[in-house]
């Protein structure tokens, strides 16, 4: 029998740990609140994000059907509508038949720095679901990270081209499969505290794929509190 996973290390002061997949329209607003709260509190310096994979096709044992988050769009982007939305505008072919690359380039790009694995994942996010781009495509993933200016390409390239990252992603799917990381997007904090799908509460009608998210709330000034509490003094 194999060892139990351990629970996601409590990050030092200054960083949260963001468990999270790209196809998940609750994660970009996330992400999106995350970033744009940040900016907007001044504080780029005092904080970074630790991003860790949730990827729901490994823990769904699917690829992630494109009606479920064609259904999403429309209500999440509501919430937020600066994180960039569109229902897909590519040919149908070109969906994305699954994140792990990409996921796993976020991952490589760490070895340059958070903020280059930062500036990556939001611009994955973005290129999927505001621009209808093939995200599950190397050219695709190589060619948001030159346009973020911030990820060295070429050591990126090398990176996947080597697969140094995938033994990370591995294993953090099989702690995403655990009781220790609950959803995507699931943050975790310097003082030990957690906190899944921050500031939204959100049931459905019918199942996923058929039916719609229904939100009962939402309170984006949470990201505020989550900052503040993470913020190297």
């Amino acid at each position: 029998m194999s060892a139990p996973s351990p629970a996601p290390a409590t990050p030092p002061p200054g960083v949260i740990t963001v468990f999270s997949d790209i196809w998940c329209s609750f994660a970009h607003i996330a992400i999106h609140r995350l970033h744009a709260t940040r900016a907007r509190l001044g504080l780029e310096r005092q904080v970074s994000f630790d991003l860790r994979a949730f990827p729901l096709e490994l823990l769904n044992d699917a690829p992630s059907p494109r009606p479920g988050t064609d259904s999403e769009v429309a209500r999440m982007g509501s919430l937020e509508p600066a994180a960039g939305w569109q229902l897909w505008q590519a040919k149908d072919w070109l969906y994305p038949s699954t994140t792990l690359p990409a996921l796993e380039a976020v991952l490589a790009a760490k070895e340059q720095s958070l903020s280059a694995s930062e500036q990556l994942d939001l611009g994955l996010r973005r290129a999927f679901w505001a621009e209808s781009r093939c995200i599950s495509h190397r050219k695709v993933i190589l060619d948001v990270a030159r346009d973020t200016g911030a990820v060295d390409v070429g050591a990126l390239a090398e990176a996947l081209d080597d697969g140094r990252a995938r033994r990370a992603l591995a294993d953090q799917a099989a702690l995403a499969a655990t009781d220790h990381v609950t959803c995507s997007p699931h943050l975790f904090l310097p003082d030990g505290s957690a906190h899944a799908n921050p500031g939204i509460e959100v049931g459905w009608e019918g199942s996923y794929g058929i039916g719609y998210p229904i939100v009962h709330s939402d309170d984006p000034k949470v990201y505020e509190d989550l900052l503040m509490s993470a913020a190297i003094e």
